[in-house]
């Protein structure tokens, strides 16, 4: 476990809204040289605290225009593994994210698409397909607003 001060939270903060900031730049925002910001990015990464930077594409510009959230509960006959499952969800393009969940579903998906039909065609040819899949239930995102980090 690692002590986190104040100044760590507000480094945290800021990474959070935007990774591409040098720590010059970090720097200057929090009151603290380059080198020093330099020193606790790395003691945070090296703590596992910051487990690596990603990149966020707009997907409606790639030309997916519809993201689904996809609750899907295994079913029981088969008894089909998790990594089977696991394994064969992954391979799946249009499948952003698989999360194993505790509750109602045993999955939680993150499905892009470019439309509505595309969508249906990824579910009924490839989901629902799946070794294992059961009972399925999609939200589809209306929008989506990024929230700051729990610090």
């Amino acid at each position: 476990m690692i002590e986190i001060d104040a100044i760590d939270g507000r480094l945290l903060r800021a990474l959070a809204r935007d990774a591409t900031q040098s720590a010059g730049a970090l720097g200057r925002r929090l009151g603290l040289s380059q080198p020093a910001t330099w020193r606790r990015i790395r003691r945070l990464e090296a703590a596992g605290v910051i487990r690596g930077r990603q990149l966020r594409l707009d997907g409606g510009k790639l030309g997916f225009g519809v993201t689904v959230f996809l609750g899907v509960k295994l079913a029981l006959r088969g008894r089909v593994s998790l990594e089977d499952f696991e394994r064969a969800v992954t391979a799946i393009p249009e499948v952003q994210t698989v999360e194993h969940v505790l509750g109602l579903f045993d999955y939680r998906l993150r499905v892009v698409a470019r439309d509505i039909p595309d969508f249906e065609r990824v579910l009924r040819r490839r989901i629902m397909t799946l070794p294992g899949a059961g009972e399925v239930e999609a939200n589809v995102l209306l929008s989506e607003e990024r929230l700051p980090g729990p610090l």
